[in-house]
């Protein structure tokens, strides 16, 4: 089953590069260009994966990771931002983000922490 990747970015460069990369290694990509439509859409589907910039027109992404975590919403968030201090990377983690990358980042970083974050099709058919 194809997975689902919801990516929050207002940047309209690193959107077309990334909705490419992703969908050709088969995820479906939605996106939003701030973090208000990121709730929205949220809100309207299921998704596997969040792609979440910090710097977003009308919410910002740590705000948006702590809304989404405070009503429960449990899918692995993936933060991409250019900003990257200590302080910066603590932030994003302590507000419900899963990992947190700085840009910029190599493709190749990107999906192997995306396949990190992802539960596999096979663990989940895994007989225990």
């Amino acid at each position: 089953m194809m997975k689902q990747i919801l990516l929050i970015e207002d940047d309209h460069s690193i959107i077309e590069l990334l909705a490419e990369a992703l969908s050709d290694h088969n995820y479906r990509v939605d996106v939003a260009t701030d973090g208000q439509a990121g709730w929205d859409f949220v809100e309207s589907s299921d998704y596997d994966l969040l792609l979440l910039d910090v710097l977003l027109p009308k919410v910002d992404g740590i705000s948006l990771c702590r809304r989404l975590r405070s009503h429960g919403y449990g899918m692995p968030i993936l933060m991409l931002t250019a900003r990257d201090t200590r302080r910066d990377r603590l932030a994003g983690i302590e507000a419900g983000a899963n990992d947190y990358l700085v840009k910029p980042y190599k493709l190749k970083e990107l999906l192997a922490r995306i396949r990190n974050l992802l539960p596999s099709a096979q663990a989940s058919t895994m007989v225990l």
